[in-house]
């Protein structure tokens, strides 16, 4: 795997995520609005903070094997600050918890995480070349 096919995939991703989200919104549907903004609700700071929230959301995610979900909240707890070595706490939960179907999805985490640091690590690239 290349850094720039981590990109495109971590680009395809949010891209499409962004487009289909702002599709679905546009609909006069009230249920749908009420659920995406309880859900954008539910990860805001409060008792616990996002990081955490995110590090739950990541978890039940494996747990239900949804990757859209997974990928996102990868993505999510990276932006939170998670490291590598909580992550991998994080995913342990998660197959403790799910048992060995999880594996799967655990691989595709880990392969959404690899992509994601890699374009991070491009892009932080391009940007010491510029200073």
């Amino acid at each position: 795997m290349s850094g720039q096919d981590g990109g495109d995939r971590v680009a395809e991703f949010t891209a499409f995520r962004q487009r289909m989200n702002e599709r679905i919104l546009a609909e006069d549907n009230q249920v749908v609005r009420r659920f995406f903004a309880l859900d954008g609700q539910a990860y805001r700071p409060g008792a616990l903070d996002v990081k955490t929230k995110e590090l739950l959301g990541l978890v039940a995610s494996l747990v239900l094997r949804c990757d859209d979900c997974i990928s996102y909240h990868v993505a999510q707890c990276r932006a939170a600050g998670v490291g590598r070595d909580e992550f991998f706490e994080a995913f342990g939960v998660g197959l403790v918890v799910g048992g060995s179907i999880v594996i799967p999805h655990l691989r595709r985490a880990v392969d959404f995480l690899d992509r994601l640091e890699a374009a991070d690590g491009a892009g932080a690239s391009a940007c010491e070349e510029h200073r």
